[in-house]
């Protein structure tokens, strides 16, 4: 089947970045949001402002599309599988299932034999007493975090504070003594072919990507072994489209999975311009059916995410040859939100 009009649920950044890539392809995009500001409405060629259990507006949505994709991940389970018996979502369903529930991830990953950090389930603060062998740790709600967001620091008991109301799930990672963060985007396609970027080392402030760049300054098996894991991740899901595998490396060089992201990811937007085939481009082949092309590196790259106020800087400046400036183009200034990025050629 031949796909001429892709949808994709969200509007952000990475939904904006998806529409330019698909233009290149000469493939229309139809994006629906419940932002009425969202940026992708900007490159997409039709745009539909929508929450998303609208059923009357998800049906003009998949009316439009061949295939449909997203952007994020915390989008409701139910709504991508009533989607998915009408047009094919791809990532399928299933997947979100999974990566949406710490808890499931970390076992998932856990039982094909890869090292993520030590954890542990938490519903009260009596299950972090039980389990105070991982503090120093991290308190993360089980579901529905991302950038920093809902995530505790916990050194001692002393930090469980008393009038906290357990009425959500957590998980209680023991902190990592971190020698580096990198992360590997990787696109399966729908014949089981998989390219994977070479690893991204990573650097976070507050919890939000900062500063990515390649190549990561690690050793050879770590390199290597980072490709297999998400490539064992990768076939295990029966993915299609890109993801992001995202790692820690401890002071022993062992290497922990972090997190697994179903989509298109931060660290990977050097991609554009340091290669050929962009991880929007080949997110975007894969999910429409088209054959893998094959991918070259044009340079080495840093990539600076431009946060809050930061922009207004930026969008003064002037840019010499090889440094390209992302303006997101969102509407309202928020601290320590993504407004556009800096990508960096190192030639």
């Amino acid at each position: 089947m031949s796909i001429n009009a892709l949808g994709i649920i969200g509007s952000g950044q990475l939904g904006s970045l998806l529409c330019q890539a698909a233009k290149k392809l000469n493939i229309k995009t139809i994006v629906i949001s419940d932002d009425e500001n969202g940026p992708a409405q900007n490159y997409s060629d039709k745009f539909i402002f929508s929450k998303y259990d609208n059923k009357q507006k998800i049906k003009e949505f998949i009316s439009e599309a061949d295939v449909i994709t997203y952007e994020f991940e915390n989008i409701p389970i139910n709504i991508l599988k009533d989607i998915d018996k009408e047009k094919k979502v791809l990532p399928k369903p299933e997947i979100n299932k999974i990566i949406q529930n710490r808890q499931l991830e970390k076992t998932f990953v856990n039982n094909l034999g890869i090292k993520t950090t030590k954890w542990a389930f938490i519903k009260s603060a009596k299950d972090v007493e039980q389990n105070q062998n991982l503090l120093p740790g991290i308190l993360k709600t089980n579901t529905l975090g991302y950038d920093g967001h809902g995530q505790y620091v916990l050194n001692t008991l002393n930090d469980v504070k008393k009038d906290w109301c357990f009425t959500a799930d957590y998980i209680l990672e023991k902190r990592v003594n971190l020698k580096k963060e990198i992360s590997v985007v990787a696109t399966r396609f729908k014949n089981k072919e998989i390219y994977i970027y070479e690893p991204i080392e990573n650097i976070h402030k507050d919890q939000i990507l900062k500063y990515s760049k390649i190549p990561a300054d690690i050793n050879p098996d770590i390199f290597k072994k980072a490709h297999h894991n998400a490539e064992i991740i990768a076939n295990k899901l029966d993915y299609i489209g890109t993801m992001c595998v995202e790692y820690f490396v401890d002071q022993e060089d062992n290497l922990l999975v972090n997190e697994i992201a179903p989509r298109v990811h931060n660290s990977g937007h050097l991609t554009i311009n340091a290669f050929n085939i962009s991880q929007f481009e080949n997110h975007i082949r894969a999910v429409c059916g088209l054959k893998r092309e094959n991918v070259k590196k044009i340079a080495n790259a840093e990539m600076v995410n431009i946060l809050g106020s930061e922009i207004q800087d930026y969008r003064k400046r002037s840019f010499e040859t090889d440094k390209y400036f992302f303006d997101y183009g969102k509407k309202i200034i928020k601290e320590k939100r993504k407004m556009g990025h800096l990508t960096i050629l190192k030639r």
